[in-house]
């Protein structure tokens, strides 16, 4: 493995995840024939967790555990991640009707817009958890975590996997606890608010680990990381403009601002405090952190992002969506442009996720030399074609 501890954090995120899968393929094509794992350290939350949780199964292998995302990306449908068909929507379309007009008729209220089971049954047979234990034992991985938010207790808690003498934490907010990592962790850590249904895990629901994650990267830190590298799924700079608007903005336009302020905003925050807290421990002599007994250590950070709008590119695959989700949504205003954000989440079809990977191994390729320095690698292995699988239909 590489000099220290890098990890590999995967954000949340919907549909977006696929971008993560195209910054995964440059990066396997730079680590060129190595079987070993880069990242002896994965995190991920929401969708990003399913990533990781891949990643982690075939930690003994990192060039056949992404090829293995790459294919299942380049060829999703919502089919296999929710039921989208019309006897399905419109079943979903009646019952929360019916609970709005007549709620004190019914005791039971709706727990989803959609049917995530697909999913479910998705990582069932793709995934074999028993191997993130193995892979731990035979030192291929060090420590593997899956954040899900607590509906009762609203705390972010960071389930993991790890070597032996890896403590648990507690800190305002946010928690690790040592676990055993199923599908029911992945269920819960992508059940997006009000989209997917929550998942009990033990005595409490659990829903989408983006909600309330203040600090995306501190999972990574507490599980021994010395450098990160973080793939977020949302530009995190140069795109702020305001615009007049005199358009009173559409359901669908409020639901992606919401999910955008889940899945977008902690990230940027905790990269601030982190590049604050790295500056000031530079500032301190060595000799005085020794006497002060400060506790903080640098941490290397490299953060990929798509370098253009994920809702803009969502936008001109929208009709690929099932008819009937496209009739329901175009009614909330997703199919304008100020809707779209709504669509970059939900849009789990191979044109839009093909575009999304394309752009992520666009945009890491044009980082080649940081990740380069990242991953300390000397001389990268050649390795293979896969630019052109990324490209060529599958």
């Amino acid at each position: 493995m590489p000099q220290g501890r890098a990890a590999l954090v995967l954000t949340g995120g919907g549909a977006r995840a696929a971008y993560q899968v195209g910054v995964l393929a440059a990066i396997r094509e730079i680590w060129g024939r190595r079987q070993d794992n880069p990242f002896p350290i994965i995190c991920g939350t929401s969708a990003g967790a399913v990533n990781a949780a891949a990643l982690a199964c075939y930690a003994d292998n990192f060039n056949e555990a992404t090829r293995r995302l790459i294919w299942i990306w380049r060829n999703f449908t919502v089919h296999k991640v929710y039921r989208g068909d019309a006897l399905a929507v419109m079943k979903s379309v009646v019952l929360w009707a019916s609970s709005l007009l007549f709620g004190w008729l019914f005791r039971r209220s709706p727990r989803s817009l959609l049917d995530n089971d697909p999913l479910r049954e998705l990582l069932k047979h793709y995934l074999d958890f028993d191997q993130i234990a193995h892979n731990i034992d035979t030192g291929k991985l060090y420590a593997v975590s899956v954040t899900c938010s607590g509906y009762s207790t609203g705390e972010s808690l960071s389930f993991f996997e790890s070597v032996p003498g890896v403590p648990a934490w507690r800190r305002a907010q946010r928690v690790g606890l040592r676990a055993k990592l199923t599908v029911e962790h992945l269920m819960a850590s992508s059940a997006i608010p009000f989209v997917f249904p929550a998942i009990k895990i033990h005595r409490e629901y659990f829903g989408d680990g983006s909600m309330r994650q203040l600090a995306p990267i501190s999972p990574a830190v507490h599980l021994g990381a010395d450098r990160v590298l973080v793939i977020g799924n949302g530009r995190t700079q140069g795109e702020t403009r305001r615009v007049r608007s005199d358009r009173y903005p559409s359901p669908a336009q409020i639901a992606g601002h919401a999910l955008s302020s889940i899945f977008l905003d902690s990230l940027s925050v905790d990269l601030e405090r982190l590049t604050r807290i790295n500056e000031t421990w530079g500032r301190i002599a060595p000799e005085v952190r020794e006497a002060a007994g400060v506790g903080l250590k640098p941490i290397e950070a490299l953060v990929i992002s798509p370098s253009e709008r994920l809702d803009f590119i969502a936008a001109k695959h929208a009709y690929s969506l099932p008819w009937m989700l496209r009739t329901v949504l175009r009614g909330t205003g997703a199919y304008g442009r100020s809707g779209s954000v709504i669509l970059s989440y939900l849009l789990f079809e191979k044109p839009y996720t093909r575009e999304l990977m394309d752009l992520g191994y666009k945009d890491a390729m044009a980082r080649r030399d940081e990740i380069v320095r990242f991953l300390r690698l000397e001389q990268p292995e050649p390795a293979g074609e896969p630019e052109r699988e990324l490209s060529e239909s599958a």
